[in-house]
């Protein structure tokens, strides 16, 4: 069947490849896509995609104008920024004898009709007296404790940090009440870091609604202990959700909220970041590079406060030069991106296994895209089983990008040898992330 738009793009194709002198042979060359597969795309008989519609932009300086051609589908629907007063306002967690366990969002009406009163019973701002003296000794234990979280959520699954996250968050805010004012807003405060970072495994576990929930929960938790700075990271996390759905308009509107002038540089910086990403789903390079100027010149002007855990990652000496080949992958520009995301990665440490798995699978993958099949197949190899382990719905993600492209050469021996390892490896990370408990 013929599509209109696919008939429009192939002639702008046609046109602009003739403009620039080259043959299908040529530019087959130059995107590592079939002369084929381009024939039938210029012909309108088969739809383009976005990373070719990148490709070739960035093959024939079309500054993005192939690209603008094809509607963006995101990958799901819009996901609601409803308010926890909504109906989800609390958490049943239920442990079993055989080490599974399960999560089940409820309305507070719910939890108190099954009984469940220990959580129903939790409270922002509930006062309490039992223990009225100042307690800094709990807080130093429990911040260090995040990070040991922290250091656990990079070597194993989310469905083994989610349990102890969520106790945590419960145990610091009931803790809070019992808490002076200064203790009190401490924990509080830590709680809200304890809540984001269980939204992240939330997503990690391939559930964004939950993500979201949580997200929204941090952000309670923060205000409710005299920090309003999160309100405006929480968007910088929600267009984390809505890039991995494909959605740079959304990402970058959201992106956007999160770099008010009073705000602190740390998550102006983390926001223009995810701006630039979304610059570079749109396939806008000059924006997106804007952008990742933007970010350094931002993060650079942050101090770390030790009495605080540092937001985003702590695995990247140089996010946003990890972010710039990230980017530069998307924008049409495999071949700078495997260099620049390689560089950066051999400076992530060796126990920083899903920041390794996740950045590392997208070195592959650029690899993959600008032909150089056997390393990239070499690179994925070292990789699949660090995947699994960590059991990411994020990377899960690019692991099936990447078996999208080895399979546009099914004459590549290393692309054949590794194409059912891959498989058993995607749906090892699908079984553990979809089926392990979240209802």
């Amino acid at each position: 069947m013929v599509v209109q738009g696919q008939v429009c793009f192939g002639r702008e194709l046609r046109r602009r490849r003739l403009a620039a002198g080259l043959t299908l042979t040529s530019l087959s060359k130059l995107v590592h896509y079939s002369k084929a597969q381009l024939s039938k795309v210029e012909r309108g008989l088969k739809a383009p995609s976005q990373e070719l519609a990148r490709l070739c932009d960035t093959a024939l300086g079309g500054g993005g104008s192939l690209a603008a051609l094809i509607p963006m589908r995101p990958a799901g629907t819009r996901v609601s920024e409803a308010t926890n007063d909504d109906v989800e306002e609390v958490w049943l967690m239920q442990l079993s004898g055989d080490g599974q366990s399960w999560f089940q969002p409820l309305s507070r009406r719910q939890a108190m009709t099954m009984g469940v009163a220990t959580v129903a019973g939790m409270s922002i701002g509930r006062q309490d007296t039992a223990f009225p003296v100042e307690n800094g000794t709990l807080l130093g234990m429990s911040r260090a404790l995040f990070e040991h979280y922290r250091q656990l959520g990079q070597v194993a699954g989310p469905e083994l940090v989610l349990p102890a996250l969520i106790a945590q968050v419960h145990s610091l805010q009931e803790l809070s009440s019992r808490m002076g004012s200064t203790t009190r807003n401490a924990l509080l405060r830590l709680a809200s870091r304890y809540a984001e970072y269980a939204g992240w495994m939330m997503q990690e576990f391939g559930n964004d609604e939950a993500a979201l929930w949580w997200t929204r929960r941090a952000i309670d938790l923060a205000a409710a202990g005299g920090d309003r700075d999160l309100a405006a990271y929480g968007h910088v996390r929600h267009a984390l959700v809505t890039l991995y759905r494909g959605d740079p308009s959304q990402t970058i509107e959201l992106a956007k909220r999160a770099q008010g002038a009073g705000l602190p540089p740390r998550i102006r910086g983390l926001a223009a970041q995810r701006e630039a990403q979304g610059h570079a789903l749109a396939g806008d390079y000059d924006s997106c590079m804007r952008s990742l100027d933007q970010a350094r010149a931002l993060l650079d002007q942050h101090a770390p406060n030790s009495q605080s855990p540092v937001i985003g990652t702590t695995n990247l000496s140089d996010p946003v030069g990890m972010i710039t080949g990230w980017c530069l992958r998307d924008l049409g520009r495999p071949q700078e991106a495997a260099q620049v995301i390689g560089t950066h990665l051999a400076l992530v440490p060796p126990q920083a296994l899903r920041t390794r798995a996740r950045f590392g699978i997208r070195h592959a993958l650029a690899y993959a895209v600008a032909g150089e099949i056997e390393h990239a197949c070499r690179l994925s190899a070292e990789l699949l089983a660090g995947a699994v382990t960590v059991s990411s719905a994020t990377i899960a993600q690019d692991i099936r990008a990447l078996a999208r492209t080895l399979a546009r050469h099914p004459s590549n021996p290393a692309a054949r040898e590794l194409a059912q390892e891959m498989a058993a490896a995607a749906q090892a990370v699908n079984l553990q992330t979809y089926r392990r408990g979240i209802q």
